[in-house]
């Protein structure tokens, strides 16, 4: 058995768990999708925020965001092993739904967006980049419930022996 293999086995013995710790670092994720647009875009559109975090509940603000990191990561293992098991093109949907973020994530920052929208930017670059941005934030909507939804299944399907410890 290669390295590949024991690992799917391992991970598919344990398939509830990796799926609920995927599901519920996504849904932090939903915090920082409430920001955006009462922070962000309401900002842009009215120049007031209705949700304007500082101090520690920026900091958590923060510490929110990069939990995206392992998010994405754990969530699209979910969906390999969903394509490998039974080819669903819904599972290389959401795959690119989901690693999209990554160029939000390392190319479009939220703070490129905010300086974008308030004006202050460095280097001028197209507002539409911005919504942009904002629109590749919300792909994580749909892979967000149907990832939430396979955990809560999980529950249900019946338990397989495990053979590896």
């Amino acid at each position: 058995m290669n390295i590949f293999s024991k690992f799917w086995s391992w991970y598919n013995s344990h398939k509830t768990f990796n799926t609920g710790l995927a599901a519920g670092l996504f849904l932090l994720q939903l915090v920082h999708l409430y920001w955006l647009p009462t922070h962000v875009v309401f900002w842009k559109l009215v120049g007031v925020s209705l949700f304007d975090v500082t101090g520690v509940w920026q900091f958590l603000m923060i510490i929110v965001d990069y939990t995206e990191i392992p998010a994405i990561i754990l969530t699209s293992i979910v969906y390999i092993n969903e394509f490998r098991e039974d080819r669903k093109m819904k599972s290389l949907l959401y795959l690119l739904f989901l690693n999209s973020q990554w160029l939000h994530i390392f190319w479009i920052t939220d703070e490129f967006v905010m300086t974008q929208f308030t004006g202050a930017a460095l280097v001028v670059m197209p507002v539409w980049l911005s919504w942009l941005a904002i629109g590749i934030d919300y792909l994580e909507l749909p892979v967000i419930y149907d990832t939430i939804k396979k955990f809560l299944v999980s529950f249900a399907a019946p338990k397989k022996e495990s053979t590896i410890s």
